[in-house]
């Protein structure tokens, strides 16, 4: 029997969060490939710090001439998506910064295996939902990322023009009989630009915000405010802290309250199965939530390099399933293909939809008109019921 009264906590961090700053940066280049050719290769990594990005990794067209025009074109597509996100700080501004592109082409050794249609790594992937919001998101993870989206939203209007670009968010929320139903605490710190600004006036900034976002009557007399809790937060992004591609991959995913096998996101095209099938397990995953078959499911699945189909499909629905998993495990082969190839035709993921996925979660987000986040719909969900 699982715990229904306890306190659990998840974070997020902002897209000027240094780690975001090259998600946002890996994202943009391997838009910019898919922009030109939709099975562009693309594996690419990206290092910031103090006035200096460096981007490296592989990437592949299947011209080379075009392949080498594109490589001239990321420099620019760095600066653009640091001025963005905002920065214009002495040490880290987006006109002046250095730029080092590392990027070449792809190992014909790992082309050759995912061209016959196999995954492009091993791997085991996990995908998450439950009812508890109506994105069927874990609520922690889910409004810690709204909170941060709505002050980006203020500061990039203008209407917070002392806010800068780097911020954290962190919400403990109590559960009672396994609902959310009060914030314990929060955490909010947040880079803004005069010394003399204290955590008092910061939190006189972003209070109304947070109370705009949360559901009624989440925050109480005994929640715990932790705003700027260190005071002056002044000095931010990579010129306070290095950033590297993939290393926000719990804020990315479900914030701790469901597994993640390990492999980040972003700067992956679609034939990566650490991004697509992740993508793919939370689709099915919620849609067994949205078809009633479960409160609340895990999905994992695993894969070989260069084998197309799936070791194994394992489901857990936590005891609050009207099925039985291993009914749902045998009816998921039969609604969707769950070859590397099959999960990019189901989803339509060889498009350019993957920069804005590069902060504030890769999940809970609104399906798109122009197929961004087609792994959030909830189209399956008849076909999952009437395949049990």
């Amino acid at each position: 029997m699982s715990r229904k009264d306890y306190i659990f906590t998840s974070e997020s961090v902002s897209e000027g969060h240094p780690d975001k700053v090259c998600d946002r940066i890996s994202d943009a280049i391997l838009d910019a490939f898919l922009t030109q050719e939709p099975m562009a290769r693309v594996a690419c990594e990206t290092f910031a710090t103090t006035n200096q990005v460096v981007v490296g990794g592989e990437v592949g067209l299947s011209d080379p001439v075009l392949l080498d025009e594109y490589m001239g074109r990321i420099e620019g597509i760095v600066r653009d998506c640091v001025k963005d996100i905002g920065y214009e700080q002495d040490k880290f501004h987006w006109n002046t910064l250095n730029v080092l592109n590392l990027l070449h082409p792809q190992s014909a050794h790992i082309s050759q295996g995912v061209d016959r249609d196999g995954a492009g790594d091993q791997g085991i992937m996990f995908g998450h939902a439950i009812n508890e919001t109506d994105a069927l998101m874990p609520a922690p993870i889910h409004y810690s990322h709204a909170i941060l989206r709505r002050l980006a939203e203020a500061r990039k209007s203008g209407a917070e023009p002392t806010l800068g670009p780097d911020a954290k968010s962190q919400l403990s929320l109590r559960y009672e009989n396994g609902k959310p139903v009060e914030v314990t605490s929060l955490v909010l710190s947040t880079q803004h630009l005069h010394e003399h600004q204290t955590s008092d006036d910061i939190r006189g900034i972003i209070e109304p915000y947070i109370r705009e976002v949360l559901p009624a009557g989440w925050l109480t007399d005994k929640t715990e405010w932790w705003v700027n809790p260190t005071g002056t937060f002044v000095i931010g992004g990579p010129d306070g802290d290095a950033g590297l591609t993939g290393r926000k991959i719990i804020v990315d995913t479900y914030g701790g309250a469901a597994p993640h096998g390990g492999g980040a996101f972003s700067g992956k095209d679609p034939t990566k199965v650490d991004r697509s099938a992740a993508y793919a397990a939370r689709y099915l995953a919620k849609n067994v939530v949205a078809a009633g078959l479960a409160e609340r499911c895990t999905i994992q699945i695993s894969y070989a390099i260069g084998v197309a189909k799936p070791l194994s499909v394992y489901v857990d629905t936590y005891g609050t399933g009207s099925v039985d998993p291993a009914a749902i495990e045998a009816a998921i082969p039969r609604v969707m293909d769950l070859s590397p190839r099959g999960i990019r035709e189901h989803l339509e993921l060889n498009r350019p939809i993957y920069a804005r996925t590069a902060a504030y979660g890769h999940f809970g987000r609104a399906p798109e008109a122009d197929g961004g986040f087609s792994w959030e719909r909830t189209d399956l969900a008849k076909a999952l019921a009437a395949a049990l």
